[in-house]
C-alpha cells in the first residue's frame, strides 16, 4: 500500500469525525436550547415528535457522511455516482454485499469506512438514548410532583 491511500484514509477519518462531531454537537445545542426548559411539560405526543426531528436530523448527518466518502470513491474509484453513493451506503451501513468492489489499492478502505459509521451509529444511538432517558425521567418526576400536590390538597 502506497503513502497516499493511507493519507487519503487520514484525510476521510478525520473528516467524518469533525462532520459527525460537529452535528451532534449542533443537535444536542438544539436540544438544550429548545427542549431543556420546557421538559416537563411535553405531552406523549410532543415527546414522540421530539424523537423523530432527533432522528431525522441524526439520519441526514449519516448520509452527509456517506456523501462524503462517496465523493471520494467517485473521484478515485469509480466511474458513476451511483455506484459511489451505493458502495458508501452499503460499506457505512456494514452491509458490504460485496457486489461493487473497490480498485485493488483502496480496498481497505470499505471496512475502515464500516468500522467507522459503526462507531458513528454507536454515537447517534447514545444521543437518541440520553434523549428518551431524558424525557422517561422528567415524566417521571413530573408525575410525582402531581400525585404530591394532589395528595396535599386532599389532606
Amino acid at each position: 500500500m502506497t503513502l497516499y491511500p493511507l493519507a487519503a484514509a487520514a484525510v476521510l477519518l478525520i473528516l467524518t469525525l469533525c462532520l459527525q462531531c460537529a452535528g451532534i454537537a449542533m443537535l444536542v445545542e438544539w436540544l438544550k436550547r429548545v427542549v431543556a426548559p420546557q421538559i416537563q411539560r411535553f405531552s406523549p405526543a410532543r415527546a414522540a415528535v421530539l424523537v423523530v426531528e432527533s432522528a431525522i436530523a441524526i439520519i441526514v448527518l449519516h448520509g452527509l457522511v456517506i456523501l462524503l466518502w462517496a465523493c471520494f470513491y467517485r473521484s478515485q474509484c469509480f466511474p458513476s455516482w451511483e455506484l459511489a453513493f451505493y458502495f458508501s451506503a452499503s460499506s457505512y451501513a456494514t452491509v458490504g454485499y460485496g457486489d461493487v468492489i473497490l480498485p485493488a489499492n483502496w480496498r481497505l478502505l470499505g471496512p475502515l469506512e464500516s468500522m467507522t459509521g459503526v462507531l458513528m451509529c454507536g454515537i447517534s444511538v447514545c444521543v437518541l438514548f440520553a434523549l428518551i432517558t431524558r424525557l422517561v425521567e422528567s415524566d417521571t418526576h413530573f408525575s410525582q410532583k402531581q400525585q404530591e400536590v394532589g395528595s396535599s390538597r386532599i389532606s
